[in-house]
């Protein structure tokens, strides 16, 4: 009886086995799920994940292309590409007459590192902040928090400065004004060239040896070095705005607010009694700087836009590029 029941128990759990088995066989082809030897089921990658991941990578490539792209001019002018416009000048005019100061007071070299070095630190140090201790995540493929917000936030800052210095450029070659001290670049006088007062001179005849500094006095309009600071500066001012958020800096952060567009300005000044540009020329960079810091740090950055819902599925995610506010869920 025994032996019945046992053989009897055994021949009803065959097919109970055999379902088991069958339904497991049947959802791990249709991909619902596999088995591994412990009993536990592990779902794969979805589809969609992939191609939501494949689709950010492409959109980060033509953020690359985008970059290239508004650098075009800058490179164009400072590889000396395209030669700027040479235009005339009226005898006797004495805004061009100034002498020729080797010595700036801010060098090429130093305005371009002070620039970028200051604000991409600033900015660095203060997303990392946000990252380590106020909990922003990203929701871009890259899974580092950090890769991903420096990404965002200092590309957005650099964009800046590619369209900045090229329209800056575009308007050196463009127009083609001529420095303060163009004549004395050009080793030439109003006496030496024997001309009537109030005459225009269309194509004077420089006795300088060195063609680039002839040319490189035909790049008045407007200061580069005016709206690169402005820019930099301004820029970095908007950032302390929206990210130093400390209650005990409501007097700490318009100070140092103030001093960066301080320095800014005395960067411009310095154009001035250097000789290098007119005064409209420096008044014009400052315009053309804050325009650009103003645009990018509003409508390109992330810094001013609303944080996005971190509940939000991945399906009402909307494919925007890895510069947008979307990326990052503040």
């Amino acid at each position: 009886m025994q032996k019945f029941n046992s053989t009897g128990s055994h021949s009803n759990t065959l097919p109970r086995d055999g379902d088991l088995q069958l339904r497991l066989a049947d959802s791990g082809g249709s991909g619902e799920g596999k088995e591994n030897g412990a009993g536990k089921h592990f779902l794969p990658k979805p589809e969609e994940e992939s191609s939501f991941c494949t689709k950010r990578k492409m959109l980060v490539g033509l953020d690359v292309i985008c970059l290239c792209v508004a650098s075009i001019p800058f490179f164009a002018c400072e590889l000396k590409a395209v030669t700027p416009y040479r235009r005339g000048f009226f005898c006797g005019d004495s805004s061009i007459t100034y002498p020729y100061v080797e010595r700036e007071a801010i060098p090429d070299s130093l305005l371009i590192a002070g620039g970028i070095a200051i604000t991409g630190i600033a900015i660095a140090l203060g997303e990392c902040y946000r990252v380590r201790f106020r909990g922003v995540h990203s929701r871009a493929f890259v899974r580092n928090r950090y890769v991903s917000c420096l990404y965002k936030e200092l590309g957005s800052f650099l964009f800046g400065c590619c369209v900045g210095q090229s329209l800056t450029n575009m308007a050196k070659l463009s127009v083609g004004r001529l420095r303060p001290n163009f004549l004395s670049v050009c080793n030439i006088t109003y006496a030496s060239i024997n001309c009537t007062p109030g005459s225009y001179i269309a194509h004077p005849t420089c006795k300088q040896p060195n063609e680039k500094l002839v040319e490189e006095a035909r790049k008045s309009f407007f200061s580069g070095h005016a709206s690169f600071a402005m820019y930099t500066m301004l820029y970095l001012a908007f950032y302390l705005q929206a990210r130093f958020s400390w209650r005990g800096a409501r007097l700490l952060r318009p100070l140092l607010q103030f001093l960066l567009v301080m320095i800014a300005i005395y960067t411009g000044l310095s154009r001035i009694s250097d000789y290098r540009h007119h005064p409209t020329d420096v008044l014009t960079g400052f315009i053309q700087g804050g325009l650009t810091a103003y645009w990018v740090a509003f409508y390109i950055s992330s810094m001013f836009k609303p944080c996005a819902r971190p509940d939000l599925s991945p399906t009402c995610i909307s494919l925007e590029s890895p510069l947008s506010s979307q990326q990052t869920v503040c």
